[in-house]
């Protein structure tokens, strides 16, 4: 039950700081909060991280669907004494829940996180990331052989 609230917190953080930058700023508008190190950049992304198959909303919103899903199977097996591959999927599913929203409503994705030497990014991508960091590091240190 946790995590499902985990991930209900997530897409709702998610969904408001996109909401607010879509009602604060216009599109391309950036607002240093340190210069030339953290600003807040509103980007209307298209396709996949990196802008990668831009305008294919169709095939993505397929992708992030059957990706989604086969995450939600593969939690909802989980033993739940798997505390940090759990987490580590909560967070995963929560980051493609939020960005699968986006492309559903808008047919983009909206990105606002902008740290100048990194593509501008948002809080699904932040929870993706960390989801799958943490699932390599626990595969890594997982004795081959004993699987989850």
């Amino acid at each position: 039950m946790q995590m499902l609230l985990l991930m209900a917190a997530l897409v709702f953080l998610d969904q408001i700081t996109k909401w607010y930058v879509t009602q604060k700023l216009n599109v391309r508008q950036s607002i240093p909060v340190i210069k030339n190190v953290f600003h807040i950049t509103y980007i209307r992304n298209p396709g996949a991280a990196f802008s990668l198959l831009a305008n294919q909303t169709g095939f993505l919103i397929a992708v992030s669907v059957v990706v989604t899903l086969g995450l939600l199977v593969f939690f909802f097996r989980m033993p739940v004494e798997q505390k940090l591959l759990r987490f580590a999927l909560a967070l995963a599913i929560a980051g493609a829940l939020g960005n699968l929203i986006d492309r559903l409503r808008l047919g983009y994705v909206v990105d606002f996180l902008d740290f100048r030497i990194w593509p501008v990014f948002n809080v699904a991508d932040m929870a993706i990331f960390l989801g799958v960091a943490l699932l390599a590091l626990e595969l890594a240190r997982t004795p081959r052989g004993k699987g989850f």
